[in-house]
């Protein structure tokens, strides 16, 4: 079954017509009766497109149709009336609707209607995916030796579906060829998803990687799909992948093999196609000597290994790299493109001396902070090991638990939890459902919380 269609009308004899074709076609089909029953059934299933009938009592179909585009407003939904009128379907329409289609329902159109509003979701998300990584670094800077052998690399694994294991240190970029191979392999128009796996705890990474089903444990309240789900048709990027515990590492090792899985606590078998590219900064034959890693699934990730040099090794890219995220800035904060400063042979000279242990990540900083922090036209080396110099500063320590430590257990906890929620939002640009994921809260509850807090949204 799939693509989870759900049907929300009050009359019995409708949902279990429509429901019946779309079983037919392939389709997963879940009923509601009401307004009020399909938005709890959305808390906690997962929809791909909804059927909704304009006049319902209690709650009529465009406040539904308000309600579900307040909180999902990427899922698709196809109006359906035995009354209609054209200003009612225009009025619809204009409320986010996908279509709207009369009863009695030609199955033939009814179909064409589904059917055009997956590909329409697809494509949205797919935009929305593209226009969220045009806030990435998604260009690869050099010219060297080193740089070219990574771009002939990237230019023949991207030719294929075999595995990639990118390796360097941090801060060196192992994220962005991941994407060059993506955006150039024949997946490059289906998803791109990255999972972190020294971010994710041991007991949460299955739940992450391959989905849950609802009560599959304490906090599962609906069901879940993982990121080898999500990921079917383009490419799965396990960034710090010898992060992960031996026990994670099986269950990937057979996910990889058979690309078939199931979702926690569930009892089908899900099949997927997917490209794995991983990435790591540690040794990994080290790690396997020393037991942290298993050796089958190295030798499965291990295809074709990508090294990634650090800056200290391409110091010739240094003026390129200088030049690029100087313009960039300037660009950002929409002054002059050229008017960017120049640093004097001295400058330069203590640059190129630097040994850069934080690499890209690091030069990129330090040239936002002396954008910040200085207004000459010509940075000489003085000012340049003055601005350098504070990444390294000695201080005393400072816990991340400091604004918090003289407030009593539970107004801490709210404090903390407000100026978390604060800053997901301005990440996420005040947007509701992407706020909602990223703490993993369901709407309903994010503006639960806002409510409690006072936060403000209407930025």
């Amino acid at each position: 079954m799939r693509n989870p269609i759900l049907i929300i009308d009050d009359e019995p004899g409708i949902r279990s017509v429509l429901g019946a074709v779309l079983s037919d076609e392939g389709f997963s089909v879940v009923e509601a009766s009401s307004g009020l029953e399909a938005l709890s059934i959305l808390k906690t299933d997962l929809i791909d497109l909804i059927f909704l009938d304009v006049w319902m009592p209690e709650m009529g179909g465009l406040d539904v149709l308000k309600a579900v585009k307040a909180d999902w407003p990427d899922l698709p939904i196809i109006m359906i009336s035995g009354h209609s009128k054209i200003d009612m379907a225009v009025r619809a329409i204009k409320e986010g609707a996908f279509d709207f289609v009369e009863k009695p329902l030609s199955i033939d159109k009814t179909l064409a209607s589904v059917q055009n509003a997956l590909k329409f979701s697809a494509l949205s998300r797919e935009n929305r995916e593209l226009r969220e990584s045009l806030f990435l670094e998604d260009t690869m800077i050099g010219e060297g030796p080193a740089m070219q052998r990574v771009k002939e690399l990237i230019q023949q694994s991207a030719a294929t579906d075999s595995r990639v294991i990118v390796l360097g240190e941090n801060g060196t970029g192992k994220e962005l060829v991941a994407r060059q191979i993506h955006r150039q392999s024949q997946r490059s128009r289906h998803p791109f998803v990255e999972v972190n796996c020294a971010a994710i705890p041991d007991s949460l990474i299955e739940s992450e990687l391959f989905g849950h089903e609802k009560g599959a444990f304490t906090s599962a309240v609906g069901r879940r799909k993982g990121k080898f789900e999500l990921a079917d048709g383009g490419t799965l990027f396990l960034d710090e992948v010898a992060d992960m515990s031996l026990h994670a590492q099986a269950k990937v090792l057979r996910a990889i093999q058979e690309m078939r899985f199931e979702r926690v606590g569930g009892e089908t078998t899900l099949a997927v196609d997917v490209r794995v590219i991983s990435a790591t900064n540690k040794d990994i034959p080290k790690e396997v000597g020393n037991g942290r890693f298993r050796e089958d699934l190295f030798y499965r990730l291990n295809v074709i290994p990508i090294y990634v040099p650090p800056l200290r090794e391409r110091q010739e890219d240094l003026p390129l790299l200088v030049d690029y995220f100087f313009k960039k800035f300037r660009k950002e904060s929409k002054a002059e493109v050229l008017d960017v400063p120049h640093f004097t042979s001295d400058a330069w000279k203590f640059l190129t001396e630097h040994t850069w242990p934080g690499n890209i990540r690091e030069l990129k900083n330090f040239l936002e902070r002396l954008l910040v922090m200085t207004d000459n036209d010509e940075i000489d080396a003085e000012q340049t090991k003055i601005i350098l110099g504070q990444s390294f500063a000695v201080s005393a320590p400072v816990t991340p638990l400091q604004p918090w430590l003289n407030m009593p257990l539970n107004d801490a906890k709210e404090a903390f939890e407000r100026a978390l929620i604060e800053e997901k939002l301005r990440e996420n640009r005040y947007n509701i459902s992407k706020t909602a994921q990223a703490l993993g809260l369901y709407p309903s509850n994010l503006h639960s919380k806002l409510k409690k807090f006072g936060i403000e949204t209407g930025k």
